[in-house]
């Protein structure tokens, strides 16, 4: 086998190179263009012979392998990269399940694990490649320690035309009246910033992830509580919230029913206040009630993708 050089499509800015390893030649193709489209420099293997030459050829900023391959393992692989560069994250993206990786003989790698079954693998690589090479570099705010399977796990619920769902302007809206409060609002978490999918009292639409108070609610169990922005050291010199009039906050994680926690509702105020222990009840109940739309929603897209995909291939029967 020959190593491919696929060259990035020059519309996107990144400037990263992947090392993509997969002894199937269509399934290498396949994921090496994915990669390719989604902004990335990519040098396609077939063995760990042809990956280990390219770590030694190139500057790679992540290696994705298959975990079987005709020479080794995706983890041989793993532990090759380890040696020669620690920074440079590895996923092993496969067909094989995570039972069945022998991760014993290899306890000293580190490696983030993404099955090919999953809807919209490749989609979610694309986003797995950059996240874990964002962490990998300095950040100026806390990360959970399931960093890169939270934010695969957002990528199966940030679908497009989230943000102008009703019922999440009605959640908000009976939020903001029912706890008296400036704004209410649902936020998903990304790498990098906070979406609003609804703002009652604001137009916010996003802000930077170093600068929102979620990037800490996502950490905690139950509930973020700031009852004066001004007296907590984390958020009392930061410009945004002051700009954005927030006084007082309080939000909860929305998890997925994998436990990954994906954003927040939330509640601010212009000046500070306190929160009772029933108001925080419903708080919870509020942000349940938006997990479970989140869930709604990420089941009909499936549905959907999964009639579109079946009506195709009844098409192209027809026709053949």
């Amino acid at each position: 086998m020959r190593m491919e050089r696929i060259e990035r499509d020059d519309t996107h800015m990144a400037d990263l190179t992947v090392v993509c390893t997969d002894p199937d030649t269509d399934e290498r193709s396949a994921t090496g263009q994915t990669l390719a489209e989604g902004g990335y420099e990519v040098v396609s293997c077939g063995s760990l012979a042809e990956a280990t030459e390219a770590l030694e050829a190139h500057s790679v900023d992540c290696v994705v392998t298959e975990y079987t391959l005709p020479d080794g393992t995706g983890l041989d692989l793993a532990g090759r990269v380890r040696d020669r560069s620690p920074d440079v994250p590895c996923i092993l993206f496969t067909n094989e399940s995570s039972s069945a990786i022998r991760t014993d003989r290899r306890e000293d790698v580190v490696v983030e694990y993404l099955p090919k079954g999953m809807p919209k693998a490749r989609e979610s690589l694309v986003r797995l490649v950059g996240n874990s090479v964002s962490q990998c570099r300095q950040v100026g705010y806390p990360l959970p320690d399931d960093e890169d399977e939270r934010l695969a796990a957002l990528a199966q619920y940030d679908q497009p035309g989230m943000e102008t769902a009703d019922s999440f302007d009605r959640l908000t809206a009976l939020a903001r009246t029912h706890f008296g409060v400036d704004v209410a609002f649902v936020g998903l978490v990304d790498a990098h910033e906070e979406r609003f999918l609804a703002c009652a009292g604001e137009n916010w639409e996003t802000v930077a992830r170093e600068d929102t108070m979620c990037t800490h609610t996502i950490l905690e169990d139950e509930l973020l509580v700031v009852e004066d922005v001004d007296a907590d050291p984390r958020f009392r010199d930061n410009e945004r919230l002051a700009k954005l009039d927030i006084e007082a906050y309080a939000g909860v994680p929305l998890r997925t029913p994998g436990g990954a926690a994906i954003g927040a509702f939330c509640l601010t105020h212009y000046e500070p206040r306190s929160f009772s222990d029933a108001e925080l009840d419903d708080l919870e109940r509020f942000g349940d009630e938006a997990m479970e739309q989140l869930e709604l929603r990420r089941m009909l897209n499936e549905r959907d993708d999964t009639g579109a995909e079946t009506g195709e291939a009844a098409t192209g029967s027809e026709h053949s």
